[in-house]
């Protein structure tokens, strides 16, 4: 019997699986993006500072780091459908009773515990079930659902800012999160496994987390082209989140003064969508480069985009002119699309599939672990000295990262992908 499949009287199809995730990760970055969007009416509102507001985001990212890789550990050993639903559930109905949020304690227990705990338990497992569905498509397939998250910012971006300037910002939350739980309620009539998750947890014997946990850095670490691209996406995250917390603030306050709902459309709309465009692309080449089996061109495609995107990063922080600022958040989101379509095919291409959870739980953790220093950090260096400063550590991490990228490409990845080959044999 194969254990990968089982047999069941309904199975949807590998598009409407990619369909239904698609619209599940719109709505996970857009439960992020609210927060950042309205990220200045709450701080004035419940009169709170901007290292307040940074730790709120830091812990956070923190909370989720910490809890991702159990969310992988579960994902290789029970239902990834059950796990998906039920993490949206749990992070949607923790959004819209942040809504009712009164202070700086409230919100780091909805906010960073409850919401960040929910989502942990999606990032390990939406590309993992995707996966079961797609071999030919996948990367193809994942570069579609990846352009959830860039309209769900540009999407929440706008429309949280917009509830926020009409109605006030808890509305932001309170509507977001009722959308999540009606769409975790057709995930559980839609969703389906498609391996056996039975067979497979008898072949594995008695569950062990402590063993699982340790299983998942080990082959992260043993497989150099897993950890360098571990690396590159601590420093991905890094960037990124430090970008998604602050951006929006940047352009409402001076000399830019934009309103929330400008704010929030500007900051987000040039990047995601030009990241849109450039993940399809991406995706395309990614499946291309690796039919002609020249692996390393993944990994070179990776690092270029975020060198790149780098000095956009300077001129988005240093630069008065909006039509820079927009310029160059179109170019960055163009850009560092190329790294995210190739993140998970590199990890996939180089682990065996029954670690593809754990070791994605691993590598987010890590990520996100790093990156949540950054929205602290940038809000103690905007209140020393302002965020041009933050921006240009922001764009030095990223051409280092890339510089990475490519050299660890070049040196391991076709190395590990013939020995994956051979002990599968």
């Amino acid at each position: 019997m194969n254990l990968t499949t089982k047999k069941q009287g309904f199975l949807p199809s590998k598009w409407e699986v990619t369909a239904l995730i698609w619209v599940a990760y719109f709505l996970n970055q857009a439960d992020r993006q609210v927060f950042n969007v309205v990220l200045p009416q709450i701080r004035d509102g419940l009169r709170l500072t901007d290292s307040d507001m940074g730790l709120i985001a830091t812990a956070f990212n923190l909370f989720y780091a910490v809890l991702v890789p159990l969310g992988g550990i579960i994902g290789d050993r029970y239902s990834r459908k059950w796990i998906l639903t039920l993490c949206i559930l749990f992070w949607s109905i923790a959004k819209l009773f942040t809504g009712w949020a009164t202070g700086l304690i409230s919100l780091i227990i909805l906010r960073s515990v409850a919401t960040g705990g929910g989502e942990a338990l999606f990032g390990p497992n939406y590309n993992a079930l995707l996966s079961e569905y797609h071999t030919k498509t996948r990367s193809t397939a994942m570069s579609i659902v990846q352009t959830a998250y860039y309209i769900g910012v540009i999407a929440s971006g706008f429309l949280a800012g917009k509830i926020a300037d009409v109605w006030g910002w808890k509305y932001a939350f309170i509507i977001f999160g009722a959308v999540g739980v009606f769409h975790a309620f057709i995930m559980m009539f839609r969703l389906k496994d498609k391996r056996d998750v039975k067979a497979e947890r008898a072949t594995k014997g008695k569950s062990n987390l402590v063993r699982d946990l340790i299983d998942g850095f080990t082959v992260i670490f043993r497989t150099p082209t897993a950890a360098v691209v571990t690396i590159g996406f601590a420093g991905l995250i890094f960037v990124l989140t430090g970008y998604l917390t602050w951006m929006p603030t940047y352009l409402q306050e001076a000399p830019f003064n934009m309103s929330s709902a400008d704010a929030g459309f500007h900051s987000m709309f040039y990047t995601h969508l030009a990241a849109f465009f450039g993940v399809l692309l991406a995706g395309k080449l990614s499946d291309f480069v690796g039919a002609k089996g020249k692996p390393a061109w993944r990994t070179a495609m990776q690092g270029l985009g975020l060198i790149v995107a780098a000095p956009c990063i300077y001129y988005m922080g240093h630069s008065t002119s909006t039509m820079i600022v927009f310029a160059a958040l179109a170019i960055f989101g163009f850009a560092r699309a190329f790294f995210d379509a190739n993140t998970y095919v590199v990890l996939y291409d180089v682990i065996p599939a029954k670690f593809h959870s754990s070791a994605s739980g691993v590598m987010i953790m890590i990520g996100f672990g790093t990156g949540a220093l950054a929205p602290y950090l940038l809000g103690l260096i905007k209140e020393a000295s302002g965020l041009s400063l933050g921006f240009t550590i922001l764009a030095t991490i990223w051409a280092v990262c890339g510089l990475i990228m490519i050299v660890g490409g070049k040196l391991f990845y076709k190395r590990d992908i013939l020995k994956l080959q051979q002990n599968e044999k």
